[in-house]
């Protein structure tokens, strides 16, 4: 079986306090991974994380800003199937409907274009968030 991490400054870590949940696939009701139960601690320290990345990000170029969000577009297609498959077990949508509505959406192609916001001035990023 399975065991998802969270994805903090670079590297896949448990829980801090090492809790878990069963990930289960809706249409099957067969659990096929664990994921970790986040808690305060974990937030602080994947925020700490982020707003340190982005000193670093904030001062990048602008025009290398749309550069890397191209590389995870890339990376996204590359491993499309993968991310499909995924996607499938995860929320139990058939494989393509998934392609359809949820491959397009991961790409970063269209968000990384200043011709989407209708202007080609440079922006300057505002601040971290958390999803």
């Amino acid at each position: 079986m399975r065991a998802f991490k969270n994805f903090v400054n670079g590297e896949h870590v448990e829980a801090a306090d090492g809790r878990t949940s069963p990930v289960v696939n809706p249409a099957t009701g067969a659990q096929y991974a664990t994921a970790p139960v986040s808690g305060a601690a974990d937030i602080d320290v994947a925020m700490r994380a982020a707003a340190k990345a982005f000193e670093t990000w904030k001062e990048s170029p602008p025009s290398e800003r749309p550069l890397a969000l191209f590389r995870i577009a890339d990376a996204v297609e590359a491993r499309a199937h993968e991310l499909i498959d995924l996607e499938v077990e995860n929320c139990g949508k058939p494989a393509h409907l998934v392609a359809s509505e949820e491959i397009p959406r991961w790409s970063t192609r269209s968000a990384a274009s200043p011709r989407r916001h209708g202007t080609s001035k440079a922006r300057a990023p505002a601040s971290t968030c958390a999803a």
